[in-house]
């Protein structure tokens, strides 16, 4: 397609799958509500119960109050050692395609003689996932947030790095959205009952991984030469442009001379 352009190696370009129907952005916007909220975004705002704590009889009572103002079975659950369980419900915004595995058998090259064997050439498959996906999970009150994204990426069969993606926290407060990206760390589990069980007080979002920072170790060795190709040729043409306009200078300066 004419509005989508992807690098890759010659012999990899019949096994990529891209859906490329339209110009970026084509048929994936918003609502208008959510794009005027998301306008006055503000990252990493911490949130007001990020350093709460509480004992074993708080933990207790806060259960039985989450369990009391739900509307569904989705309740908490207190365990004998202390810990609890429960749901968290994450929804998927993310703007680039992922790979998930596939496996094609390729027939013997010598047609009419059957192969010793036909081999399994492993190829990922890319797809962008639809806007609004929501998937529940099922977690411990010390499950982390790293631990999160794995089991978000196993469920869709996701086989890109997990580094290249991030679970951030959102709210809604005073017609702003706040949005903080949680550390590795972090409990999503307690976080959920602090904040109780209103998506607006606090919903989980998966986002890439926008960091401002190159993170190059979430890249495979392959990638990472594509990449080193690209700033060979892209620092060769600004070489090129920077000579030619020397050369222009050092032409004009002779003319008048």
């Amino acid at each position: 397609s004419p509005d989508c352009s992807f690098t890759c190696h010659y012999r990899c370009r019949a096994l990529v799958r891209l859906d490329c129907s339209g110009p970026p952005g084509a048929g994936d916007k918003d609502d208008g509500t959510e794009q005027a909220l998301e306008k006055d975004t503000n990252v990493d705002e911490p949130s007001e119960w990020e350093k709460t704590e509480l004992d074993q009889a708080q933990v207790e009572q806060r259960i039985k109050e989450y369990n009391s103002q739900i509307n569904s079975n989705l309740f908490m659950s207190l365990n004998k050692d202390g810990s609890y369980t429960g749901f968290i419900k994450v929804q998927l915004k993310l703007v680039r395609p992922v790979s998930v595995p596939a496996t094609k058998r390729v027939p013997s090259l010598q047609a009419g003689r059957p192969g010793p064997r036909t081999q399994g050439v492993k190829r990922r498959t890319s797809f962008y996932l639809p806007k609004g996906t929501v998937k529940h999970l099922h977690i411990l009150s010390h499950t982390r947030a790293s631990e999160v994204i794995d089991a978000l990426l196993r469920k869709f069969t996701v086989v890109d790095n997990p580094r290249k993606f991030a679970l951030f926290e959102r709210s809604e407060k005073d017609e702003q959205v706040y949005l903080r990206k949680l550390a590795d760390e972090e409990q999503p589990l307690r976080l959920r009952l602090l904040a109780g069980p209103s998506e607006k007080v606090l919903s989980f979002v998966l986002k890439e991984n926008e960091t401002g920072e190159v993170n190059w170790d979430a890249f495979t060795l392959p990638e990472l030469h594509n990449f080193l190709r690209i700033l060979q040729r892209e620092e060769e043409e600004h070489v090129r442009q920077l000579r030619h306009r020397y050369a222009r200078c050092r032409q004009k300066m002779q003319e008048a001379l």
